[in-house]
């Protein structure tokens, strides 16, 4: 983990006390106690790097650490004393972004134009920074966030092989579950949840092409946004599949997602996706217009094919609907969402083709000078650096991606049509339409399953985060509550440019259950609790 005027945390004492205070207060309470002299940006940030120094680092036998950041910004705390500087001169905040001295880390997949590489995990991309910076970190910066540093992923996303372990990448090595460091913090965005669930940072950023935000916030216990496809530019975001890639929030709080989905949303030139966003104004607007009433009358689709294999989780979930009822929600019951076994295999032809498409043009613009200048070469680069990058699994979906023959190809044309017809027409806009529905809500997904290099993941089941991926609808998902130590999340979604609605769904279930419970693994037990 880099970091050079950072490395001077070491030995101070933590300026905010052990206990992490963004725990309990969200970023427009911190931005107030910033305001009232409280506590300065630089203080929060040298909160966040001792933090981080304590518990993502290995701390000897039996205590591995999280390994969630890859790489600390060494500018991190001079950008958190300009902050300062700059609200001294304010005679009041209004003035000020509303991430203004706000500590941030994003995933090691988003290009920044600083002192920190962008590698997807992979030591083939080591040390290597990009020519530019992601539209959303541009907004960021403009919104006064201070960039504190990268987060580890499954190495490129978790688009390398089938057999893969989520949370693992041959330069970041493995990220663990702060709740159950045995435990696998799910991918492909583990260290942005586990950053973010430890007290790290205030916000984090993650990217999702199929569950990749939702998944790991559920099994660490965070709020995770997989908004509409559009709302963030995607580009010099390393891709996977352009019909479904798109960055997202995870957070501790619905409000702090809220805030920063509104940050980072914005029409971008070269992102076709996002065009005519510009003209959704009140749409971005609305996004942190929260409502701790947003459940009164509120129309919710129960999707009980998405319950996991997992007794106790389905026993939380029907607690929750009781919950929801009680709240004023009407909750319909019987209703289907379209099965993955009839879509996957279009899914995955998709996704094959267009990586090879967008990795092709992302080294090409963004980092041309990596020693791997197209797909085909990085694997050659993996076979040739085996030992140290495929110790666990291989490169399959990389060899099948590069077999692929372009976007022309009938199997790809054929593959989009199909899922636009069976998953958006004739799935989720005939069901809201058929049932008048505002949202659907289902259980996030398992629970944490023990990390296996060898053999991979475990997943157990359930969700719906592969039907609104595909969609490209927005889809929240929120702390649920807490099976035998380990968090579970409630997912809401919607359709598509009703990202305020599932905010809000989220927001008003969150203020009436208060569900969320700091990681356990992190409050001073022993040795034994770690896990290896």
């Amino acid at each position: 983990m880099a970091g050079s005027e950072n490395s001077t945390t070491q030995g101070f004492p933590d300026p905010l006390g052990a206990v992490d205070p963004c725990d309990v207060r969200d970023v427009y309470a911190m931005q107030a106690d910033l305001a009232a002299g409280r506590w300065s940006s630089e203080q929060w940030v040298r909160h966040c790097l001792l933090r981080i120094d304590a518990m993502d680092r290995p701390q000897g036998p039996g205590r591995p650490g999280l390994g969630s950041v890859m790489e600390l910004n060494p500018d991190a705390l001079a950008l958190a004393r300009q902050c300062d500087q700059e609200r001294a001169g304010q005679e009041g905040v209004n003035r000020l972004g509303p991430l203004h001295g706000v500590p941030v880390l994003l995933k090691d997949n988003i290009a920044t134009a600083d002192a920190m590489a962008t590698t997807a995990g992979s030591l083939a991309l080591e040390g290597l920074k990009a020519h530019g910076e992601a539209p959303l970190v541009r907004r960021l910066r403009a919104a006064g966030a201070v960039i504190l540093g990268k987060t580890n992923l499954s190495e490129w996303a978790n688009f390398r092989s089938t057999r893969s372990t989520s949370g693992w990448s041959s330069r970041g090595g493995q990220t663990r579950n702060p709740h159950v460091l045995s435990r696998s913090p799910s991918g492909s965005s583990s260290g942005s949840a586990v950053a973010v669930a430890a007290g790290f940072c205030a916000l984090a950023v993650g990217t999702e092409t199929d569950g990749s935000i939702t998944s790991p916030a559920n099994l660490c216990g965070v709020v995770g946004l997989k908004p509409t496809l559009g709302m963030v530019s995607r580009s010099g975001i390393i891709p996977i599949a352009a019909s479904q890639d798109t960055a997202g929030p995870m957070t501790r709080h619905v409000r702090d997602a809220a805030v920063l989905l509104q940050a980072m949303a914005a029409e971008d030139p070269d992102d076709p996706a996002t065009h005519g966003l510009g003209a959704r104004a009140e749409l971005l607007r609305r996004l942190t217009d929260l409502h701790a009433d947003a459940l009164q009358g509120a129309r919710l689709g129960v999707i009980r094919s998405a319950l996991p294999m997992q007794p106790f989780v389905c026993e939380q979930f029907e607690r929750a609907l009781q919950v929801l009822r009680s709240q004023g929600a009407v909750v319909v019951e019987g209703l289907e969402l379209p099965q993955r076994s009839l879509y996957g295999p279009w899914e995955i032809t998709l996704m094959l083709h267009e990586f090879k498409e967008g990795l092709n043009r992302y080294l090409q613009v963004w980092q041309p000078d990596a020693p791997v200048r197209n797909l085909g070469e990085l694997v050659d680069w993996n076979v040739r650096n085996a030992r140290r990058v495929m110790p666990f699994f291989g490169q399959e979906l990389f060899e099948r991606a590069q077999a692929t023959q372009g976007l022309q190809a009938p199997e790809y044309l054929e593959a989009v049509q199909a899922l636009h017809r069976a998953v958006r027409q004739e799935g989720l806009d005939a069901l809201f339409a058929q049932h008048r529905l505002d949202a659907v809500v289902a259980p996030s997904g398992s629970l944490a399953w023990p990390i296996d290099p060898l053999l991979g993941d475990h997943y157990g089941g359930g969700g719906i985060s592969s039907p609104f991926a595909v969609a490209g609808y927005p889809h929240i998902t929120v702390p649920m509550g807490v099976v035998a130590g380990l968090p579970c999340g409630l997912s809401f979604g919607a359709l598509a440019w009703h990202d305020d609605r599932v905010l809000n769904l989220a927001y008003a279930w969150e203020q009436a259950t208060a569900a969320r419970v700091p990681p356990r693994a992190l409050q001073g037990l022993d040795s034994q609790e770690w896990g290896t």
